[in-house]
C-alpha cells in the first residue's frame, strides 16, 4: 500500500448519540476530578505532615504528580471531543499525546519498582533500612525513574512514528496509544516496542519480589508471614495488575477492527491507576485520615489568621 501523509488521526468516538455523549464527558469529568483531588491531598499530605517524610511517601508523593500528568495527558482531550462533538486530533497533538503518555507510564513504573525495593529492603534488612534508604538514595532512585520514562519514551515515540503509516487514519481508541497507532501502519514487525515493554516489566520489580517473597516465606509462623507482607501485598496488586494490562494491550496480536477488550485495557491501565492509587496506598489508612483532618485544621487556622 500506498504510504499515507499524515496530517490528523481521527480518535474513537464513544457513541453517535449526543445525549450520551455528554453523559460520558461527565463521567470522564468526574473522574478526572477525583483523581486530581486525590492525588492533590496525598502531595499535600506528604509534604506538610513530618511524620509523612519517610522514603515511602517520598515516592508516593512523585507517584501521586506521575499520576496526575498521565490522566491528564488523556482525558481532557476525550472530554473535549464528547463535549464538542468531535473526533480529531492533529498529528502533533498525537505525538504529544503518545510522547506524555509513555514517558508518565515509563517513569511510574520506576517509581513503582522503587517502591518495591523499599518494601524489599523494609522486610529483608530491616536493621539496614535506615542507613540503605537514605535521602540521597530516594533522590537517585526517582531520577533514575524519570530517566528510564525518558527512555521508554524515546523507544516508543521513535519506534512507532518511524514506521509508514498506511490507509485509515481512524484509531480504534479514545487516545492516541501505540498499539492502536502500529494498527495504521504499514509494518507488520515491532521489534523495538516488544523489546522495550519486555525490559519495562522485567525493570527490577520481578527480581525485588522474588527476594521479599523467599525472605517471608523463611519466617517460621504464618502470622508473622502476614504481618511482614501485608505492607507491600496493595503496592504488589496494583503493580501486577498494572503491568499486566500494560502489557497484554502493548504485546497482543495487533487487528484492524475495533476491540472492546483494547479500549478497556488501554483504559484501564491510563486511568484507573491515578483514581485508585491514591486510595490503595493511603486514603484507606485511618493514620492518614487523622493527618488529613489535622492538616485541613491547620490550613484553616493559617487562612483565618489563627496560626
Amino acid at each position: 500500500m500506498n504510504q499515507t501523509v499524515i496530517m490528523e488521526f481521527f480518535l474513537l468516538r464513544f457513541t453517535e448519540n449526543q445525549m450520551l455523549l455528554r453523559l460520558h464527558a461527565v463521567f470522564l469529568f468526574l473522574i478526572y476530578l477525583l483523581a486530581i483531588m486525590e492525588n492533590l491531598i496525598i502531595m499535600l499530605l506528604t509534604i506538610l505532615d513530618q511524620h509523612r517524610h519517610t522514603p515511602m511517601y517520598f515516592f508516593l508523593r512523585h507517584l501521586s504528580f506521575l499520576d496526575m500528568c498521565l490522566i491528564s495527558a488523556t482525558v481532557p482531550k476525550s472530554i473535549l471531543n464528547a463535549i464538542t462533538f468531535t473526533d480529531s486530533i492533529s498529528f502533533l497533538g498525537c505525538v504529544l499525546q503518545l510522547f506524555l503518555v509513555v514517558l508518565m507510564s515509563g517513569s511510574e513504573i520506576g517509581i513503582l519498582t522503587a517502591m518495591s525495593y523499599d518494601c524489599y529492603i523494609a522486610i529483608c534488612s530491616p536493621l539496614h533500612y535506615e542507613a540503605v534508604m537514605g535521602k540521597e538514595v530516594c533522590v537517585q532512585l526517582v531520577l533514575v525513574s524519570w530517566l528510564s520514562g525518558g527512555v521508554f519514551r524515546i523507544l516508543y515515540s521513535a519506534g512507532t512514528f518511524s514506521l509508514k503509516f498506511c490507509g485509515s487514519t481512524k484509531i480504534h481508541q479514545l487516545f492516541c496509544d501505540v498499539p492502536a497507532l502500529l494498527k495504521l501502519t504499514c509494518s507488520v514487525e515491532h521489534a523495538t516496542i516488544n523489546v522495550s515493554v519486555a525490559i519495562g516489566v522485567c525493570y527490577g520489580f520481578v527480581v525485588s519480589y522474588v527476594h521479599i517473597f523467599s525472605t517471608v516465606l523463611n519466617i517460621p509462623t504464618r502470622q508473622k508471614q502476614g504481618k511482614a507482607f501485608s505492607p507491600c501485598l496493595p503496592h504488589l496488586i496494583l503493580v501486577t495488575t498494572f503491568l499486566l494490562t500494560g502489557t497484554i494491550a502493548y504485546l497482543k496480536t495487533t487487528s484492524h477492527e475495533p476491540s472492546l477488550l483494547d479500549l478497556f485495557m488501554s483504559m484501564f491501565y491510563s486511568v484507573v491507576p491515578p483514581t485508585l492509587n491514591p486510595v490503595i496506598y493511603c486514603l484507606r489508612s485511618k493514620d492518614i485520615k487523622l493527618a488529613l483532618v489535622k492538616v485541613l485544621w491547620r490550613l484553616a487556622d493559617y487562612f483565618t489568621g489563627k496560626y
